[in-house]
């Protein structure tokens, strides 16, 4: 292989890492707007009243291409996916949306799984809620602060972005979905359709939401787990023990429901789904086939995770504005 070619291969191969990673939306845009209109429903008088004048005082750039379209939402929900569409422009903070946890792993320091150069979702929440309560902070650092720590706090409840077993968060895991068999995406970073992630970020949403808009489900959800609200606003404020509960959910139920057992890899530094021995083709042929048992887990676990998820960004907004 000649010097070029060998360099056009690699610039390929990196340009399909990013692709991949870059396709990991938690939740998707109705799950990140059902876990903004759940937290507003929970915030104080005061926390709304600051959360909205920040976000007045420095709005979304018009010329921002908004991936989930005009939501008809207020400012606070809608700022639930600008995360996501602002990653597209500054390709830096694609790192902040997850922590790699390795399947398998139960306890000990986050710090060990958030690399210092590209950040992981523990550390970018501390930062922007530092600039929240920096008051010589700009306007528009204040309020892109504020869209971040809404969208992250809404990325660390999917179970899938606190946990990889060499599979970039069940990317790389090919499964069989509402009468669809995986079709490999891209052949050249190994990548497949549907995969386990995005089955967990939009898929099961979609399908036990049945049209319900973002403000249905998310009043239904409030309602589902009234009882349990109050236990959960009684916790402290920890992102890292928020973290490692839903690392649990994905061990417990993400992968330990699935029809076929998956051995737990030997962790690696994987970016695209062609590393460790082509990972994708190998889980390909487990030929993993979400049934309705697998599929009734996933709902109830989901719909806790999006309304813990909201209640508990409530909680943090909370204690900065009481």
């Amino acid at each position: 292989m000649t010097i070029r070619n060998r360099f056009v291969v690699v610039f390929l191969m990196a340009v399909a890492s990013l692709v991949v990673r870059q396709s990991a939306r938690a939740w998707g845009c109705k799950g990140h707007q059902v876990v903004a209109l759940i937290a507003e429903s929970n915030l104080t008088p005061h926390a709304r009243e600051m959360a909205m004048q920040i976000l007045a005082a420095s709005p979304v750039s018009p010329e921002l291409r908004r991936n989930c379209g005009d939501s008809g939402l207020d400012v606070f929900a809608d700022s639930s996916t600008w995360a996501d569409d602002e990653r597209s422009v500054d390709r830096g903070t694609a790192g902040w949306h997850f922590v790699d946890i390795p399947l398998g792993v139960s306890d000990g320091e986050i710090s060990k799984y958030c690399p210092p150069t590209s950040g992981c979702v523990t550390s970018a929440i501390a930062a922007e809620l530092a600039t929240l309560r920096n008051p010589n902070a700009s306007a528009k650092g204040r309020a892109d602060a504020l869209r971040y720590v809404i969208h992250f706090m809404g990325d660390l409840h999917q179970p899938l972005h606190t946990t990889t077993n060499n599979d970039l968060g069940g990317n790389c895991l090919p499964v069989a979905f509402d009468g669809h068999d995986p079709e490999e995406a891209n052949a050249e970073s190994g990548s497949y359709r549907p995969n386990l992630h995005s089955v967990w970020d939009t898929g099961l949403i979609e399908r036990f939401s049945q049209g319900e808009s973002p403000q249905q489900l998310a009043e239904k959800l409030e309602d589902e787990f009234k009882s349990k609200i109050p236990a959960w606003q009684s916790e402290p404020v920890d992102v890292n023990a928020w973290v490692w509960r839903s690392h649990q959910v994905a061990q417990q139920i993400v992968y330990g429901r699935l029809p076929v057992a998956v051995s737990v890899e030997v962790p690696q530094d994987v970016k695209s789904c062609s590393a460790d021995n082509r990972v994708s083709d190998r889980l390909f042929k487990l030929h993993e086939q979400l049934g309705d048992e697998y599929d009734a887990s996933a709902d109830v676990a989901i719909q806790e995770q999006l309304a813990k998820a909201g209640v508990r960004l409530a909680e943090v907004l909370n204690s900065i504005w009481p």
